[in-house]
């Protein structure tokens, strides 16, 4: 019944490959790529479909003002409620978020959502430097902002310079296992990454997320949408959890290196979730790092680890796939980049794991996952909990 709260479960998830310039088709085609293997994956047609919400990064990424009204064809929204979302980064991560919002209240029984990013026909870089007055003249683009945030997390923490390096031989290897995976190096090493160029020190090539062209899509269904899945002799991710924060970018005292409102998501996240030891109840999780030193720092500020311990997690082979908490077995986004579906790409990476989907980079038995994106001057933060089984509150 219309207004009635349910329960949502992801029942279909559909992914473009990954690549830098797809010259080929149009950000219109691009998204009829993933949202047709979204729709194959949860076989349902646009009969089936109430409502179609989608997210992408800043229109300057790709110099294209408000696309979505010039798409609506082939977003199949034509007579049926359309919305968009931005929250820079995160934006896929809570567009996934608004989307079961609309199903979890009893608004909408499926609804179909899709983000992505078509960075080839622009510059992210020129994007991410906003000009005088609107801010100081420093066209260093993310890598030159969040840099100095690393070599804090470093300093603080005491972490050495390596750790950087394992994140990234890690999820490029597990990217070579990822069939949409853009950069699949199956024989990077650790040197290599050592190797390579730095770019914003401490910040190395290898060590830095690519630009993506891509789009990644998911079907969100009611308890009776789920119920037919499920009868078909296949499993949907239910929805645990959801949760989003914000914060100022710049403000008297603001920690950039663990914000505030990451980890005020995670406390409602988990206690939502009914998750008291994140560590050993979630089984892996998609966590948004387009730098490698990213990993051990959003670990502690999602409560893996306490202040200053992520690193050693990560050291310990904790984060690989077969470890105690595999982080980023797709890839990642140090393997993909298409920024707008990058948050999205994590959530539709942690549903396949717990519907058992992901391939050759499945971890085994993965029965909970964690699906997380940030965005802005990490200050934007979006993250879900889903698992195969229905949740008991």
């Amino acid at each position: 019944m219309a207004g009635t709260p349910q329960l949502a479960a992801v029942l279909g998830t559909g992914q473009t490959h990954y690549v830098a310039k797809r010259h080929d088709v149009s950000m219109a085609g691009l998204v009829r790529e993933a949202i047709d293997a979204a729709m194959l994956d949860a076989n349902v047609g646009w009969d089936d479909i109430d409502a179609v919400v989608i997210g992408k990064a800043p229109d300057l990424f790709e110099g294209s003002m408000m696309p979505e009204l010039a798409m609506s064809d082939a977003l199949g929204a034509n007579g049926k409620p359309l919305l968009r979302v931005h929250t820079a980064g995160s934006v896929g991560g809570s567009t996934a978020i608004v989307a079961s919002s609309l199903v979890k209240s009893g608004v909408h029984k499926r609804v179909l959502t899709v983000s992505w990013e078509k960075q080839s026909e622009s510059n992210a870089m020129w994007a991410l430097s906003t000009p005088v007055p609107f801010n100081m003249p420093v066209g260093a683009g993310a890598g030159g902002y969040f840099a100095p945030h690393v070599r804090s997390y470093i300093r603080r923490s005491g972490a050495p310079e390596h750790i950087g390096y394992l994140v990234a031989v890690k999820d490029r290897l597990n990217g070579s296992l990822n069939p949409y995976a853009h950069l699949r190096q199956p024989d990077i090493t650790f040197e290599s990454v050592q190797a390579s160029q730095m770019l914003w020190d401490p910040i190395r090539y290898d060590e830095t997320c690519p630009s993506s062209d891509g789009a990644c899509a998911l079907v969100i269904g009611n308890e009776e949408a789920a119920a037919q899945v499920e009868a078909e002799g296949r499993s949907v991710a239910w929805i645990h959890a959801t949760a989003m924060r914000t914060e100022p970018t710049f403000y008297a005292g603001r920690d950039q290196v663990n914000p505030q409102a990451g980890r005020d998501a995670a406390a409602a996240l988990w206690k939502s979730a009914g998750i008291t030891d994140p560590l050993n109840e979630i089984d892996c999780a998609e966590i948004y790092v387009p730098f490698s030193w990213f990993e051990p720092m959003w670990l502690e500020n999602l409560g893996f680890a306490e202040e200053g311990q992520g690193w050693k997690l990560t050291e310990a082979g904790e984060t690989a796939i077969g470890g105690k908490l595999p982080v980023n077995a797709s890839g990642g986004v140090l393997s993909s980049n298409p920024i707008g579906a990058s948050g999205m790409i994590r959530f539709a990476e942690s549903a396949m794991q717990v519907m058992h989907r992901a391939g050759d980079h499945q971890v085994a038995d993965a029965r909970k996952a964690l699906g997380h994106a940030y965005g802005g001057g990490s200050q934007y933060f979006s993250m879900w909990v889903v698992g195969s089984e229905r949740p008991t509150t």
